[in-house]
């Protein structure tokens, strides 16, 4: 009862972390008039102070010692900083600058992206459907490139800093709240330049008025609160269902992209995304097919020990 009900809570945390990555391209166009590099600006700044503010609460500064007292846990999170800020640069600039189609594009074929890393990094070895899932997204991003007359390049650009970001925080064994204020602490300083330079040429908007900066400040709740979510639920629930529940955000964005904002779908565009949403389905079939196998195998090993 207890397991049950442990991934119940699992579910709900991963389908909030989601739902809410899924409603960004409603909140970011609150922020204008700030630019994309202000908004992530200001993301770190806040969500450096909400993080810490939390650990507090939950005494877990000892985590944050030990990460930044190891130095090749340092290096990594100061890559995964890096990263995870040009995903969110590239995110803002999509969404505001109409684009939301194109970002979810991004982290609909982000799974496979992270598979080829894994390839590329580790020396994995595929399986022939995610081959095939592989040549599918790599076909669908050349038709999307002659349907938009360029490279998906904001939708690419995602994939890989999203992939490189997850690739790095399985280099390291830090817990989501302390990992998170160690990436923010790390680009704290250029952070606040951006935004010293900007207010100091006039060209800020923190000072446009208090719902406004209320606004810039939430983004730091906007940016830990599903990180956190995210954590709790991959921690209580199989690594399928995340993957499974991951297509959340992407089909939310998409649907705010068409149905909300009015982007156009030609059929060129929706056939690309035809051939990544089957990339996907190969991907999911043969990934739940995998974790099967690999939970009956277990079985088997464990009943010669039960004897």
């Amino acid at each position: 009862m207890r397991r049950v009900d442990e991934r119940r809570t699992g579910t709900a945390a991963g389908l909030a972390a989601y739902g809410l990555w899924g409603l960004f391209p409603l909140y970011f166009p609150l922020l204008e008039p700030a630019g994309g590099l202000e908004i992530v600006a200001h993301r770190v700044v806040w969500s450096l102070l909400f993080v810490a503010l939390l650990i507090t609460v939950l005494r877990r500064w000892s985590l944050v010692r030990a990460a930044v007292t190891d130095l090749r846990s340092l290096l990594v999170l100061a890559g995964a900083a890096v990263l995870i800020a040009a995903n969110w640069l590239v995110f803002v600039y999509g969404v505001n600058s109409g684009h939301v189609v194109e970002t979810s594009l991004g982290y609909f074929i982000n799974p496979l992206v992270s598979v080829l890393l894994g390839v590329v990094v580790f020396a994995e070895r595929l399986r022939p459907l995610q081959w095939t899932a592989v040549g599918l997204a790599a076909l669908a991003v050349a038709v999307l490139t002659w349907d938009y007359g360029r490279p998906p390049w904001i939708a690419l650009t995602l994939a890989l800093t999203f992939g490189g970001y997850g690739l790095l925080k399985k280099l390291v064994r830090v817990e989501a709240a302390p990992g998170l204020l160690v990436e923010t602490a790390l680009v704290l300083v250029p952070a606040l330049v951006v935004i010293g330079v900007l207010q100091g040429t006039g060209r800020g908007t923190a000072g446009e008025g208090t719902g406004h900066l209320l606004l810039l400040v939430s983004s730091g709740i906007a940016t830990a609160v599903p990180l956190l979510l995210f954590a709790a639920a991959a921690r209580r629930i199989p690594l399928s269902t995340v993957g499974l529940l991951q297509y959340v955000t992407p089909l939310m964005q998409l649907a705010i992209g068409v149905f909300v904002y009015g982007e156009p779908m030609p059929p060129a565009r929706l056939a690309g995304f035809a051939v990544v949403w089957t990339a996907l389905a190969v991907f999911t079939v043969d990934s739940l097919r995998a974790a099967r196998a690999a939970g009956r195998r277990a079985a088997a090993e464990q009943v010669p020990a039960a004897a």
